[in-house]
């Protein structure tokens, strides 16, 4: 390398050393430039003694002043800006530039050569040739074998008609900018692929395969995606305000079976954010109040809520064993990702349902197809059995034993019905009301009407009732003889084919203390008088249904008589 001292010659072609001092080529190392802003290049790379101008550049030194002095404002932008020939060499380059390139002296060399041969990835394919050719402005985006992505904007720079023209390009580093995209899109596909099920896998899981394999998904993106490790996901109660885990991976036993609750203080980061709805950023676990330990050694966390149409519905929480680890960008793609877990989740929830619905319907469709005919058996059993009693015992087991696997039979179908539909399968919105007085209370409905005896069983078996029915009063009076446990409530229509209502309660009051009976009639009908009769003989007051009748009707008065029944034989209700 010289020791001499640089001098920077400014000429055109063939004007190399001519109007130099004399000799000055030997004391100095003279470096020639025939162009202005290669001459500014070389300015800002190197130290130079001293700068000679050619005569025919000496009119420019005022453009060139304010030149240097643009340069000099350049190098401090914090985008890249390069001057580009026609050829798409590099001229110069500001320091922004310089670093993206490791500070590798590139000038003269190819623009995208010196980028490592990038790919365009449009709008426009060719952008510098576009700029030069149209005169108009051109922009791309560049992506380079090191997935960084580099925007290229290129205006033409003309001097003057005669001189070659210049490209100045900014080059904006949107690397950033394209993986925050490229991760919201990945997201969204995950989101979408958690729960995406064709008809035949469907057809073929259970409820349980689907949330096991919707859990799996989850925890699979989460970590794959997200890059989250350790990851606790639990679902609200809306009833209870209980937060139950539905998944967790990374977190110790104690954590995971620690009992939170949808309230903002003493349940942790997870109680607070089910209750206030609100994301929360925990950047040091060994100072945060509301922290409570999910790992041993955790030292930050970052939880957010699952919503469903603004209703909080569960939580969804993330942890790391650095402090500080998640940012403000983690936060936003947690929560874009929470908004499709929740969906998932809620269509899982639909296949439930659809499920235990179509189970229940099942199973109420056997039940009335087998109800009338049990019923019938159970009629014609008891009025054979009334014959043979006092005289053919063995007669007498066989039909008691007939009338006991009738009614297996319609217990047998309530029993698998309520495994097939159980409750928590079925959303809360379409749960039958609870009326827990009547489950497993037995009533007997006496009607000639076939419709009231089919709607009988209907509307009150669905409370968990147990329901028979007679046809008249004298086989009413058998089934009650032979109802073994008794009836809780008797339904009776106040004009039966062989006896009015107050006659039957008459006679079922000669082997019945108490008669929990409940009178049927139209409206204004009651030709035999046999409510006011049935009232003078204690007809409880409550003890009327006027046909038609509504639901809520029929099952308070079935209640009532249940609850006066019961008191009238000192046993405390339920």
């Amino acid at each position: 390398m010289s020791d001499k001292s640089k001098i920077l010659f400014l000429c055109d072609r063939g004007d190399a050393f001519s109007g130099l001092p004399q000799g000055l080529d030997a004391t100095h190392e003279v470096v020639v430039e025939r162009d202005p802003l290669r001459a500014i290049a070389r300015l800002n790379r190197d130290r130079f003694a001293g700068v000679f101008v050619a005569p025919q550049f000496r009119s420019e030194l005022a453009r060139l002043a304010q030149t240097l002095h643009k340069e000099r404002i350049l190098e401090e932008m914090p985008d890249g800006v390069v001057l580009l020939d026609e050829e798409n060499t590099l001229i110069w380059a500001n320091q922004q530039f310089q670093q993206w390139l490791d500070g590798t002296d590139l000038l003269g060399t190819d623009f995208y050569s010196a980028l490592g041969r990038p790919e365009i990835l449009g709008p426009d394919y060719c952008p510098f040739h576009t700029a030069l050719t149209s005169g108009n402005p051109s922009s791309s985006t560049l992506r380079t074998t090191d997935n960084r992505y580099f925007q290229v904007h290129a205006v033409v720079a003309q001097e003057n008609e005669q001189r070659t023209r210049h490209l100045i390009v900014t080059v904006r580093d949107s690397t950033d900018e394209w993986l925050h995209r490229q991760k919201l899109e990945a997201i969204h596909r995950a989101g979408i692929e958690i729960a995406d099920l064709t008809p035949e896998e469907v057809f073929g899981m259970s409820v349980e395969d689907r949330i096991e394999l919707v859990k799996s998904n989850i925890l699979h993106y989460t970590q794959d995606v997200l890059h989250f490790d350790v990851v606790e996901i639990r679902l609200l109660d809306q009833k209870s305000g209980q937060l139950s885990p539905l998944l967790a991976f990374g977190l110790n036993a104690e954590a995971t079976e620690r009992a939170l609750y949808a309230q903002p203080q003493g349940n942790g980061v997870t109680g607070f954010v089910a209750a206030t709805g609100k994301s929360y950023l925990c950047e040091d676990a060994t100072s945060d109040p509301l922290y409570l330990e999910g790992f041993k050694g955790a030292k930050s966390s970052l939880t957010v809520p699952l919503s469903w149409h603004d209703q909080v519905i569960g939580t969804f929480n993330v942890e790391s064993p650095e402090p500080g680890a998640f940012t403000e960008s983690d936060l936003q793609f947690l929560e874009i990702f929470a908004r499709d877990v929740a969906v998932s989740l809620n269509t899982l929830e639909l296949l439930a349902a659809q499920k235990a619905n179509t189970a229940q319907e099942s199973v109420e469709a056997i039940h009335r197809a087998v109800a009338m005919p049990v019923d019938e058996i159970l009629n014609d059993s008891v009025n054979i059995m009334e014959q043979y009693i006092g005289h053919e015992p063995e007669v007498v087991e066989r039909l008691k034993r007939v009338l006991q696997n009738a009614r297996d039979i319609k217990q047998v179908i309530q029993k698998v019905g309520q495994k097939m539909t159980p409750s928590h399968a079925v959303p809360a919105s379409a749960q039958v009301e609870q009326h827990t007085r009547l489950r497993n209370q037995r009533v007997l409905v006496v009607d000639a009407d076939e419709a009231v005896r089919n709607d009988a069983h209907a509307l009150l078996e669905r409370y968990g009732c147990i329901v028979e029915t007679a046809h008249e009063g004298g086989e009413a009076i058998y089934m009650v003889r032979n109802s073994g446990a008794g009836y809780d409530a008797i339904i009776v229509d106040v004009s039966l084919p062989d006896m009015g209502g107050f006659e039957l309660l008459v006679k079922l009051k000669e082997s019945l203390e108490i008669v929990p009976l409940i009178l049927m009639t139209s409206f204004g009908y009651d030709p035999g008088h046999s409510i006011v009769k049935a009232r003078r003989e204690g007809l409880h007051a409550d003890a009327v249904l006027y046909k038609p009748f509504r639901l809520d009707q029929l099952v308070n008065t079935v209640e009532s008589i249940i609850a006066s029944t019961t008191a009238s034989h000192g046993i405390e209700a339920s």
